[in-house]
């Protein structure tokens, strides 16, 4: 007797719409998104397409009506409920574009429930592109799976992150000139965290002064290796998420 087929099919296709999804609702694509349905993944009437909506989760959908240029997706069942993000925040100064780009893609796959740029005296960059940054968000969270997208707010100036900081929250920093290891660092420390990672050149002296004295300020460190600021991004969210967050 053949196995019965799985389903939805593993090879479905994964798009995020901004739009609430619920039983029977048609979903209406046109522009890239239908284009990457139609030309690239050769999606045909009656396949199924998975589709989230970053509030009620993960639907399965079936095409219809399809055209030379659009296509009416209809949902017909709910696959996965909207998932509960460990509660981490990576705080980032702005790096150059191709490894901010790569920072905002690893977060949302590691699963950081919030990405903070936050603006520092020595960064390169002093403006961000939150649109394409956010473009990438949604291209990762398509990929690997995730139902809730990371929240993506304005860079902050870190004076302003600091003063603003929300009661509760340990905010681990890496600081080059040593900390506690991270690790170590973790286990005493339970509950809503934040990374902190400074930009290419670093923090200055006063500003490291100035993230010290913050009551929920932890220096940790990454190792014994000067890393870049992207790996530093990842590592740290990796040891988080592998120690107090959803890996275990």
């Amino acid at each position: 007797m053949p196995a019965t087929p799985a389903w939805p099919p593993q090879s479905a296709p994964r798009l995020f719409v901004d739009a609430p999804l619920g039983q029977g609702v048609a979903v209406p694509l046109d522009g890239n998104p239908a284009h990457y349905l139609l030309s690239v993944m050769r999606v045909k009437e009656g396949d199924i397409v998975l589709l989230f909506d970053n509030r009620t989760g993960e639907w399965a959908a079936e095409a219809h009506d399809i055209r030379k240029r659009d296509v009416t997706l209809r949902v017909v069942q709910q696959t996965r409920p909207l998932e509960k993000v460990p509660d981490f925040w990576l705080c980032a100064a702005p790096i150059k574009k191709g490894r901010i780009d790569l920072v905002a893609e690893k977060a949302c796959e590691l699963g950081v429930a919030r990405l903070q740029p936050v603006l520092t005296r020595r960064a390169v960059v002093d403006r961000l592109n939150l649109s394409r940054l956010q473009s990438h968000l949604v291209e990762a969270a398509e990929q690997c799976g995730r139902t809730a997208l990371p929240e993506l707010p304005e860079m902050v100036k870190l004076s302003g992150l600091l003063t603003n900081w929300p009661k509760g929250r340990h905010l681990f920093f890496a600081d080059e000139q040593g900390g506690t290891p991270m690790a170590q660092a973790l286990a005493s420390r339970p509950g809503p965290a934040a990374f902190l990672i400074g930009p290419e050149g670093g923090f200055d002296d006063e500003e490291r002064a100035l993230i010290r004295a913050h009551p929920a300020a932890v220096a940790v460190s990454l190792g014994p290796r000067i890393l870049r600021a992207e790996t530093a991004a990842i590592a740290a969210t990796s040891i988080w998420m592998a120690l107090s967050g959803d890996w275990n």
